[in-house]
C-alpha cells in the first residue's frame, strides 16, 4: 500500500490520543505503520501552498531554538535536507501555528521528521485556531487527525477531508509525542497543497448602505428642546 492510499485508509479510523501536556508522553504503536516507505511521486510542486504561507507570523511552541520552525518551509528540491528542522525542548512535543496570506482550500499536507525514532508518531490538525496553547490543545477537538508513517525516507503526503478545510486561513498542528521515548522530537519538513484566493482588502458595502436616508438622522423634538445654533 503506497503512503497515498494509507493515508486515506488511516483517515477514516478515530485515533483519539487524548494527551494532556503532562509533559510525560510515552510512544505509542499504530499497527501496520512502522515499516520504511519510498520517496513518493513528485506531485508536492501541484497545487504548492509554499509561497502563500506566512513564514515570518508562523510560530512554534517548545522548539528547542527560537524561530527554528520557519527552517522547515522549504521549497520541493530542498525537501530532504535534513540539516535545516525544528527540535523540542523540554519533551517530545511541538505545536505548530502556520497562517496564509489569503484563503485556502486544502486537499493535502506534508509531514516529515526525517526517518529516525524523534519524527512525529501523530498529528492533530485545528483549521482556523489561533488561539490554542499546551494547556487547551490536548482537550479541543481536532478537526482531522491522522498517526504518521514510522521511518519513512521522505516527506510523505497525508490528504484531508475537503469540506473541513474549504475556507482555511490558518492552521495550528499539534504534534504530541516523538516514536521513541526520548526527550526530543524533530520535525525537517512542513508542506501544504491546495487551492488558493486572495483576501479581499475591505468588506464590501452596498449602495443602499453607503446612501444616508434623511429620516434616519432626524432628532426627535424632544432632543432639539434647549438646543440653540450659534451664528
Amino acid at each position: 500500500m503506497n503512503c497515498q492510499s494509507e493515508a486515506n485508509e488511516c483517515d477514516y479510523h478515530s485515533h483519539q490520543h487524548g494527551h494532556g501536556h503532562g509533559h510525560s508522553h510515552g510512544g505509542h504503536s499504530h499497527g501496520g505503520h512502522d515499516h520504511s516507505h519510498d520517496e513518493e511521486a513528485d506531485t508536492g510542486q501541484a497545487d504548492s501552498l509554499y509561497d502563500k504561507v506566512l513564514v515570518d507570523k508562523a510560530w512554534c511552541l517548545n522548539e528547542s531554538e527560537p524561530d527554528s520552525i520557519k527552517r522547515v518551509f522549504k521549497p520541493w528540491n530542498e525537501r530532504l535536507n535534513i540539516t535545516k528542522l525544528v527540535s523540542s525542548d523540554s519533551d517530545p512535543e511541538l505545536l505548530v501555528y502556520v497562517p496564509f496570506n489569503g484563503m485556502v482550500k486544502l486537499k493535502s499536507i506534508f509531514v516529515w521528521g526525517g526517518a529516525g525514532d524523534r519524527a512525529p508518531q501523530s498529528i492533530r490538525v485545528f483549521a482556523n485556531r489561533d488561539d490554542l496553547d499546551f494547556d487547551s490543545v490536548g482537550e479541543a477537538q481536532p478537526t482531522q487527525e491522522w498517526p504518521l508513517a514510522r521511518g519513512a525516507r521522505a516527506p510523505v503526503e497525508y490528504p484531508v477531508r475537503p469540506a473541513k478545510f474549504s475556507s482555511v486561513r490558518s492552521l495550528t498542528l499539534h504534534l504530541p509525542s516523538a516514536f521513541a521515548d526520548e526527550e526530543t522530537m524533530e520535525l525537517c519538513f512542513l508542506a501544504f497543497r491546495g487551492e488558493w484566493l486572495p483576501l479581499t482588502a475591505d468588506p464590501i458595502i452596498s449602495i443602499y448602505e453607503l446612501t444616508p436616508n434623511a429620516a434616519d438622522h432626524k432628532a426627535p423634538a424632544s432632543e432639539l428642546a434647549g438646543h440653540h445654533s450659534i451664528s
